[in-house]
């Protein structure tokens, strides 16, 4: 009996039509569930390819085998002989674990890998061995670095004493900047049942630590600007599933629950003019680097005056004294954000996981528009410098100007979360009594001198007018 042929919809296909067979192989991998790991497009690729290409070390397949990262494939088999020795576990069984979740390591990269089983499974391992061991010899250099009391220091090997690596800072900050690429990532869960696996029956304080923990210690540097030697795992944590560690430290900085996107952002004015019409600027600490705040003193609507800026401009005291008054004027609280030689691979490489990933919930995105909204030139980096938003560590106000203004090129958001935060700053910019308020402070009550000065003309004036009236006033 002859088999009839049909398409996709059922219908049934002439003896001279084309059936075209699409097998589930050849889907695709991007399109696969687990795929969290990308080639960064082409339009971001172009402005800046080094912020987005390894320099000492590959990780994954994306770069795996090129020429100019080959100096640190030994030292990732030193490593892993190393780690064999403090684990005390047999190749066998770590290899196993890799083998068991081959396809679902496969499944994680945007491309197929062309590795053979076998070189795909000890690409993978050597790697995430590497990471593993690294981090682990990191924490007790920085425990060694920042112990008060040489007692309690941990012990250290004598490979650790003598690890090459952790005792050159150039090449600590190199892998450091490798390893937050979004093209150089491993799987978060590969890491994760490795280290729990081979360290956590371990003894060792430190090998008991959460791998998150070991994560966000090693890459504090990017994400608070220092060494926390009290890290603890944030409870905004517990119930997430991190993919990698670009993702950990999108995690990180998004660990705000009330920020939602809403609509698009329109223009914003600059800190200038936003200075200039009598906003505040004032630097919050221990808050997520997302969380900005706009805090309007309602009473304005009624009366322009009541926000006391003039008062508080000359005697700066009072806000110490009397809480109370520094809530009278209209504020934008902002975290502050560290400027340092990797900033702009770290965002450009958070914006690339949120623009492939994460393209419906781009709140890293959101953030870099704003900061370019605000930033337009350096008097505007210079006026942040000068309210400690902005830590510029890498010297001229016109390069950081020119970094956050890239950085937005070729980003594409639909909704922002700062929607309306943005329509409320500007109408507060907006409003001419706000800024007949903020000139009239600048021009005659800047600080304590020109303040009295100004009083005491005031007291003059007032004095003259009487005696000018007085003749003309009835007994």
């Amino acid at each position: 009996m002859e088999m009839m042929a049909y398409d996709i919809i059922g219908k049934e296909l002439a003896s001279n039509d084309v059936l075209i067979d699409v097998p589930l192989v050849m889907e695709p991998p991007n399109l696969w569930p687990g795929c969290c790991i990308y080639r960064v497009p082409k339009n971001l690729r172009k402005i800046n390819e080094e912020a987005y290409t390894p320099m000492l070390v590959s990780i994954g397949p994306f770069h795996h085998g090129l020429k100019e990262l080959k100096d640190m494939e030994k030292h990732k088999l030193k490593y892993f002989k190393d780690f064999l020795y403090r684990s005390g576990k047999s190749q066998e069984d770590l290899l196993k674990i890799i083998q068991d979740n081959e396809v679902k390591i496969r499944h994680c990269y945007s491309e197929d890998c062309k590795l053979s089983s076998a070189d795909f499974v000890k690409m993978i391992l050597l790697d995430a061995i590497f990471i593993i061991e690294l981090f682990v010899r990191f924490y007790n250099v920085l425990k060694v670095a920042v112990a008060g009391n040489e007692k309690e220091l941990p012990v250290r090997t004598r490979e650790e004493e003598n690890d090459y690596i952790s005792s050159q800072p150039w090449l600590v900050g190199g892998i450091r900047h490798d390893l937050i690429l979004l093209e150089n990532q491993l799987p978060f869960f590969v890491l994760e049942q490795l280290y729990t696996f081979a360290l956590s029956d371990s003894s060792d304080p430190v090998h008991q630590l959460d791998f998150i923990i070991h994560s966000i210690l090693y890459f504090g540097a990017y994400i608070y600007g220092e060494f926390h030697d009290d890290m603890q795992l944030p409870e905004e944590f517990n119930n997430k599933e991190v993919k990698h560690f670009t993702d950990l430290i999108r995690d990180v900085f998004y660990s705000v629950p009330d920020l939602k996107p809403t609509e698009s952002l329109d223009n914003v004015y600059c800190a200038t003019k936003l200075d200039e019409a009598g906003l505040k600027f004032k630097a919050v600490e221990n808050r997520s680097l997302l969380d900005i705040r706009f805090h309007q003193n309602k009473w304005l609507n009624y009366c322009p005056f009541s926000n006391l800026s003039w008062l508080l401009a000359c005697l700066p005291c009072l806000k110490s004294v009397f809480p109370p008054l520094e809530r009278m004027q209209s504020i934008l609280e902002v975290p502050p954000l560290m400027i340092h030689d990797s900033t702009e691979a770290l965002f450009r490489n958070l914006v690339a996981l949120e623009q492939c990933h994460y393209p419906s919930h781009t709140y890293i995105c959101n953030y870099v528009v704003l900061l370019d909204y605000l930033i337009d030139t350096e008097r505007d980096v210079e006026l942040l410098v000068e309210k400690n938003i902005i830590v510029n560590n890498i010297g001229s106000n016109i390069r950081v100007a020119n970094l956050i203004n890239n950085l937005c090129l070729q980003i594409f958001e639909h909704e922002s979360c700062y929607a309306v935060l943005g329509k409320k700053i500007n109408k507060y910019c907006d409003n001419h009594w706000n800024r007949i308020m903020a000139t009239m402070k600048s021009v005659y009550f800047r600080d304590f001198w020109r303040g009295t000065a100004t009083i005491a003309a005031l007291i003059v004036l007032g004095f003259t007018f009487w005696s000018f009236l007085r003749p003309y006033v009835k007994e």
